[in-house]
């Protein structure tokens, strides 16, 4: 997968109506909690979010609705690039110490840390 955890991304679709109306420019950022390569997904911070209803258990002693983050395909989010401020495609370029490292395809800007 072209996206990992921890890293920040843009979401271009596939979240919620109103992630999107919140979001000056139509596009919301987010932090990646968690990737599910299996079926491709992943989880965005503050995006698509779901409402649970869940029954007090010994953990939680009040149960009620609590709101989680729904996942959304990987496809639907863009790697965000600091210099070029906005969500970009990505290659993978290898460097001098045999390290393969993720670079923005408009800058030329190495993303991973």
């Amino acid at each position: 997968m072209h996206i990992k955890t921890g890293d920040i991304v843009e979401v271009i679709s596939g979240a919620r109506e109103k992630d999107f109306q919140n979001a000056k420019d139509g596009r919301v950022t987010g932090k990646v909690l968690k990737v599910m390569p299996k079926t491709n997904r992943v989880v965005v911070e503050g995006v698509n979010m779901r409402k649970k209803h869940m029954k007090p258990t010994n953990q939680m002693q009040q149960g009620g609705i609590i709101e989680l983050e729904g996942s959304i395909h990987a496809s639907n989010v863009l790697l965000y690039c600091p210099t070029c401020k906005k969500g970009v495609r990505t290659g993978a370029k290898v460097l001098a110490d045999n390290k393969k490292v993720r670079v923005c395809k408009k800058c030329g800007e190495t993303l991973d840390k």
